[in-house]
């Protein structure tokens, strides 16, 4: 099957957009010939990219069989990982999730632990669900680190010891025998939230505040990247007067030193409160603890810093805030508000949303889900797969 415009796996294209139903819709659009057309759906088709559902009336003629994307029998793997637990999931490309499971697992365990433990635990969701494991069609990991798109390999982390260079994408794709794409936790959450919950944002930042801080930008519902895998890494932004040193990557007036999770449990500690992990930061917010209060909206301005001047370059719709700080009633939240309309252009925060994650931790799978189904059904991939048979 030739690639190339109006290719079979373009066609594809025009059903998981919407934008066509039938074989006439694609006539339609394409200008392609009636022959044409059918020889081409029909090899999407017989290859299961496409299945029949129904018939539909236009009013022109007599009913024609309504087409759609085979994604509610073809299941991927995803996995979200943080720094010391992770989300896994087995899920329909079309986003639904059969089983889903949480682990307690050490990032810094290193890859070979770590994917290990990964593959055990998929073995056992694997007993849970109605599918067959030959509807497998893709695997999708996040991870608390910067990914080389281009190998699918760990670029230099600071977050993740023993895994710089680590084949990752590599050992998924041996493991399964289907495509695998690795990406930053912070994109994937974000994916997932725009997919989701703001699919009408021109462009969207999220940014999630765990052990450390990160950021994702989508515009147009596709992510933005950096020419290095370095996108998104605002928790290491410098901001004047800070003289904490970070704990991650041990330079002084890293964002990440004063507004991260740890860096709110360790001002909290010095103050003469025992939290252990930023779920116990947001608890004493919520009990109305003066300090706990006063550290988290100080710390959701000193993110609101930073954050203005990426509100005033980009103008986005919408600021997520991701991570269970997030959730401490509204004070992390009106920090970041305070200091982002204080410090950027009227104009970029006329009409701008600062909102809470809507999805959560699960944000993570939804776009490692999301970012596996776009791989299998791109174009280049469907034209490669037709091209094999």
């Amino acid at each position: 099957m030739g690639q190339g415009s109006n290719s079979a796996g373009d066609l594809l294209q025009l059903f998981r957009s919407g934008s066509a139903r039938t074989r006439n819709d694609v006539r339609r659009l394409t200008g392609l010939a009636r022959s044409t057309v059918t020889y081409k759906v029909d090899a999407l088709l017989e290859s299961g990219y496409l299945v029949e559902d129904g018939n539909v009336t236009d009013g022109r003629g007599r009913p024609a069989t309504r087409l759609r994307l085979n994604d509610h029998r073809t299941t991927l793997l995803a996995a979200d990982l943080g720094a010391t637990h992770g989300r896994l999931a087995i899920s329909t490309a079309a986003g639904e999730v059969l089983t889903e499971a949480v682990i307690e697992s050490s990032i810094a365990s290193g890859p070979e632990v770590v994917l290990d433990l990964i593959a055990a635990e998929f073995d056992q969701l694997w007993t849970r669900v109605d599918a067959p494991r030959s509807s497998l069609r893709g695997v999708s990991l996040g991870v608390p680190g910067p990914v080389d798109q281009a190998t699918g390999r760990i670029a230099r982390s600071i977050s993740m010891p023993g895994w710089d260079d680590f084949p990752v994408r590599h050992r998924l794709v041996q493991r399964y025998g289907v495509p695998a794409v690795v990406d930053n936790d912070a994109n994937l959450l974000g994916l997932g939230e725009q997919r989701q919950i703001h699919p009408g944002a021109h462009l969207m930042i999220f940014v999630k505040v765990g052990t450390g801080i990160g950021a994702s930008v989508v515009l147009e519902g596709e992510l933005v990247r950096g020419s290095d895998s370095a996108e998104g890494d605002i928790g290491h932004a410098k901001l004047p007067g800070v003289t904490e040193t970070c704990s991650t990557c041990g330079a002084v007036g890293c964002l990440a030193a004063i507004a991260s999770g740890r860096a709110m449990v360790r001002q909290l500690t010095r103050a003469g409160r025992t939290p252990k992990t930023t779920r116990d930061v947001v608890d004493l917010v919520r009990s109305g603890d003066i300090d706990a209060v006063r550290v988290v909206t100080d710390a959701g301005r000193a993110l609101g810093d930073v954050l203005s001047t990426a509100v005033s370059l980009l103008n986005p719709d919408v600021v997520v805030i991701g991570g269970d700080i997030a959730h401490a009633h509204e004070h992390f939240l009106r920090g970041v508000r305070a200091s982002v309309l204080e410090r950027s252009q009227p104009l970029a925060v006329a009409n701008l949303t600062i909102t809470p994650t809507v999805l959560g931790d699960r944000a993570g799978i939804t776009g490692a889900t999301a970012m596996v189904a776009d791989t299998i059904f791109s174009a280049e991939s469907v034209d490669a797969a037709l091209a094999d048979t």
